[in-house]
């Protein structure tokens, strides 16, 4: 009898293992990182499955919106911008402050947009839907960019 349950664990442990692996859908972005818009250095917070980017895509020479992109195909597709109508310029910068405010500043640290979070939040994610939340410790969204 006893032999016979061995080779059922052996086939139900990879299957355990990759569901496990799947029901991982984000990566926690601590409080107080940043994100900086630089030339030819598109800098982002991927999603775990690399499919999105959310962060800074520079559109023109001197302009970058805060978006969220396809990230896998060459041609970064724009999906989701917080500027749209106004680009910011190199050296601007997004933070997810301490306090749980993301919030994006231009290059003279002016405050050109930001989440209506409220309080409470612990973390950000970029999701593998392309969703980006800001969420309490009890995995609550507060916020979120729902495409």
């Amino acid at each position: 009898m006893a032999s016979s349950i061995k080779p059922f664990y052996f086939f139900l442990l990879p299957m355990l293992l990759s569901f496990s692996a799947k029901a991982q859908t984000h990566k926690n972005i601590t409080l107080g990182s940043s994100l900086s818009a630089h030339h030819n250095d598109n800098s982002s917070w991927v999603s775990p499955s690399g499919d999105f980017a959310f962060g800074f895509q520079q559109i023109e020479n001197d302009g970058f919106l805060l978006a969220i992109c396809f990230n896998k195909i060459s041609e970064k597709t724009v999906v989701w911008s917080a500027n749209r109508n106004e680009l910011v310029q190199k050296g601007s910068k997004l933070d997810l402050t301490t306090d749980g405010q993301l919030v994006l500043y231009d290059s003279d640290h002016a405050q050109i947009w930001s989440a209506p979070a409220g309080s409470g939040v612990s973390y950000a994610a970029m999701l593998d839907t392309g969703n980006f939340v800001l969420a309490t410790n009890d995995s609550v969204n507060v916020w979120e960019i729902k495409l």
